[in-house]
């Protein structure tokens, strides 16, 4: 199939998913494609995989997989949706694989808490015959469609509002990995601890297919560089269906919450030397989480539970790029101070870049900030760098996304350092309570003006802070001094 065919069999099957009535947005139609691409993504790999391999048993049964269902032309309308909703699903999420982590458990994990939401069999019939066009056992239809898809997850990013923190902008990311500069003949691993759709960890891929001279050089790359977590369901499935659009068919993802597991069970073996992340920010986690942290550093927030995970799974001498907000984690006192003073004593924050406030919009309109850091030596002094926009627009959005050349001051400042208008460096003795809130000393403070909506979202979220740090002082309390 050539690339405009392709092109047009995927616009089509999302016209056909505008026609069903339990589809709204594209936040609902792209997870729902990305199930159906997963399957027969997956069909074509094992197809491909059992012509190699006469050992090799599929890891899905026989009546379940794609050919056997999506393939079979009776199967449509009511008798479809049932087969889909009260068969295909339940027998996916319910398969156990043997020893390890093995793929039943990856698609086990995949279709646990997902439901299919296509309620007219006669629309899913024709989305099937669609997708079943596709060839990914091609390369070039597999090449065509991971583009393709990419489009989509930005397409989805900017239709997400509220659940936009499975999404970072793609030069974000790409500016990271190009700092951070992954290297593959070291036989580097990378973790993205809240992987979303697998943003971080393409880009790597990407970048690193320079250093790919061998066959071997391929499957390590590929099998046991990228590694990734995420608990939710929906970001889970589009990462699987990312990492198989770019020829890796074993995925090294794991659909869990990684600061659910006891903080003093990470060891030297479960340590990285990359993790790159942009952790949920702004909520709390569940009741019992904390206990996980250590004693004296348990918190509920998110974000200051996410940075403390990276500070212990990264090898000594180990590179990480972090993407935190403005506020509480770098100013507040309390639980917050005391990883901060963590960070800075056990490792060198040598780089803080402060990014506009409308990075993020439209669902967040704080400001955020990149943490570049590397374990192993305290930090003795900071440099920041403060992002201007870009000439001619006021502020990031929908329209006017941040480009990747947005990054080409900051790149061409990173290896040649020099103080200037928009950056500066601050020695570590000069920091009080660790506030990592540094002003530059150049620019005169003025007074930001903002909308009714922006001043009342600031005081919601501080109000949240609050009520965070009065709730980690009841725990304490509670800890303390038993009832």
């Amino acid at each position: 199939m050539d690339a405009q065919a392709l092109r047009s069999a995927i616009k089509s099957s999302r016209d056909l998913m505008r026609q069903d009535a339990g589809l709204n947005t594209d936040v609902d139609r792209i997870p729902q494609l990305a199930w159906m691409l997963f399957l027969k993504c997956f069909d074509d790999f094992e197809k491909k995989r059992t012509a190699l391999d006469k050992n090799y048993k599929p890891a899905i049964p026989n009546g379940y997989r794609w050919s056997d269902w999506a393939g079979n032309k009776k199967l449509t309308g009511q008798d479809l949706i049932k087969f889909v909703n009260d068969g295909l699903f339940p027998k996916l999420a319910s398969l156990v694989g043997g020893k390890g982590y093995e793929q039943r458990d990856v698609i086990s994990a995949i279709f646990h808490d997902l439901n299919n939401r296509v309620v007219s069999g006669y629309v899913l019939r024709q989305i099937l015959d669609l997708v079943d066009t596709i060839d990914f056992v091609n390369s070039d239809d597999v090449h065509t469609m991971a583009k393709i898809y990419e489009d989509m997850l930005f397409e989805m990013r900017n239709a997400a509002g509220s659940h936009g923190e499975f999404y970072t902008p793609r030069p974000v990311i790409r500016f990271i990995v190009k700092m951070i500069k992954p290297n593959l003949k070291k036989s580097e691993k990378i973790l993205d601890p809240a992987s979303g759709t697998g943003g971080f960890l393409i880009e790597s891929l990407e970048f690193m297919k320079n250093d790919e001279k061998s066959k071997a050089d391929y499957e390590r790359l590929r099998y046991h560089t990228l590694y990734g977590t995420d608990k939710k369901p929906m970001p889970y499935l589009l990462c699987m269906m990312n990492m198989l659009l770019h020829e890796i068919d074993k995925p090294n993802i794991i659909r869990t919450n990684p600061l659910q597991i006891p903080f003093r069970e990470i060891t030297e073996r479960d340590q990285f030397d990359i993790i790159m992340t942009n952790p949920p920010f702004g909520g709390a986690e569940e009741t019992g989480t904390s206990a996980n942290l250590p004693v004296g550093l348990q918190t509920s927030d998110t974000a200051i539970a996410f940075l403390l995970y990276c500070i212990l799974k990264l090898k000594n001498g180990g590179r990480c790029a972090i993407i935190l907000p403005d506020g509480g984690i770098l100013t507040s006192n309390g639980i917050p101070k005391k990883v901060r003073e963590k960070l800075l004593t056990e490792c060198n924050l040598h780089t803080i870049v402060r990014m506009p406030n409308s990075v993020f919009k439209p669902y967040a309109g704080i400001g955020t900030n990149i943490l570049f850091f590397i374990k192993g030596k305290p930090t003795k002094e900071i440099w920041c760098y403060k992002m201007k926009l870009r000439e001619g627009i006021k502020a990031y959005s929908k329209t006017k996304p941040i480009q990747f050349d947005d990054f080409n001051d900051v790149m061409g400042w990173w290896d040649d350092r020099k103080e200037n208008e928009e950056s500066w460096k601050v020695n570590v003795n000069a920091i009080q309570d660790f506030n990592l809130d540094l002003k530059n000393p150049k620019e005169k403070e003025k007074a930001e003006k903002y909308s009714p909506h922006e001043l009342i979202l600031q005081i919601l979220n501080d109000e949240q802070k609050i009520i965070d740090l009065l709730e980690e002082v009841k725990q304490l309390i509670e800890s303390e001094i038993p009832k």
